[in-house]
């Protein structure tokens, strides 16, 4: 492997995709929807982001089609409220899931053609790859003997050296894609349990918008809170904030089926 790398070959035009995006050398901005992030891979493309989103989706879209026909309808035929939030449910929990595995495989597939172009890159112009990534480190500010010792250690081995330089040029990491059917698994099971929630007072007897609307609003509190806790904002403001979006979006549909209702008479 040694041999290969440093065997003298001429120099190559650059394959390397130009519309990529490309992580700063000297401060760590936040990666593009396209970048992977392996400090908070549950956020960007795990379990936890889908997840939590998931589960507001579904209260929201759920609670405000649920508050659309009770206003048509003038909160009097619950069997409608019923049909229309289950169909609802099981229309936004497929929707969620195949939109987040489309997502989700477009992403991991575009980081495995950028893994592949920069595998080509190091095994066809060692020695540019080599100088580039030691220009990376004295960037961040190793000093240019030690940036240059770390770079040769590196590109001893192909695979190592595709990982750092993917990680430095990308912010992608080969070895922990996101999983898209982990994502979709996350989104259609969070989407359920979110838009069930409106739906219980129906379920158990009570058969009233403003009990749906009641227990919405709580657990749209609880998703907020949660949601900052990967944020700088304090939990009783996300926890507001999310309520407020999703009553908003309740009263506006009620009123609008309100109106269509008698308008149809």
């Amino acid at each position: 492997m040694d041999q290969e790398l440093s065997q003298s070959t001429p120099p190559q035009p650059s394959t390397k995709p130009k519309n990529l995006p490309h992580r700063s050398r000297t401060r760590p901005d936040r990666p593009t929807p396209t970048e992977p992030a392996s400090h908070d891979h549950d956020l960007d493309g795990g379990w936890l982001r889908p997840a939590v989103f998931g589960a507001m989706d579904g209260l929201v879209s759920n609670a405000a089609l649920i508050a659309g026909v009770a206003g048509g309808t003038q909160g009097g035929a619950s069997k409608a409220v019923l049909l229309a939030g289950f169909a609802g449910l099981a229309a936004g929990a497929f929707s969620m899931a195949a939109g987040e595995y489309a997502s989700v495989a477009s992403q991991s597939e575009a980081a495995e053609r950028a893994i592949a172009i920069e595998r080509r890159e190091i095994i066809a112009n060692p020695e540019a790859e080599r100088a580039e990534l030691a220009d990376a480190l004295r960037a961040k500010g190793l000093e240019a003997e030690l940036a240059d010792e770390v770079s040769r250690q590196v590109h001893r081995d192909v695979d190592k050296a595709v990982a750092v330089h993917s990680m430095e040029e990308f912010g992608v990491d080969p070895d922990d894609l996101a999983s898209p059917m982990l994502a979709a698994v996350s989104s259609f099971i969070s989407f359920t349990l979110g838009g069930v929630v409106p739906l219980l007072p129906y379920l158990l007897g009570f058969p009233n918008v403003l009990f749906a609307l009641v227990l919405t609003l709580v657990a749209l509190f609880g998703c907020g809170a949660v949601v900052t806790r990967l944020t700088s904002r304090p939990w009783w403001f996300g926890g507001l904030r999310q309520a407020a979006l999703g009553g908003a979006a309740f009263a506006l549909t009620w009123g609008i089926g309100s109106l269509v209702g008698t308008g149809l008479g």
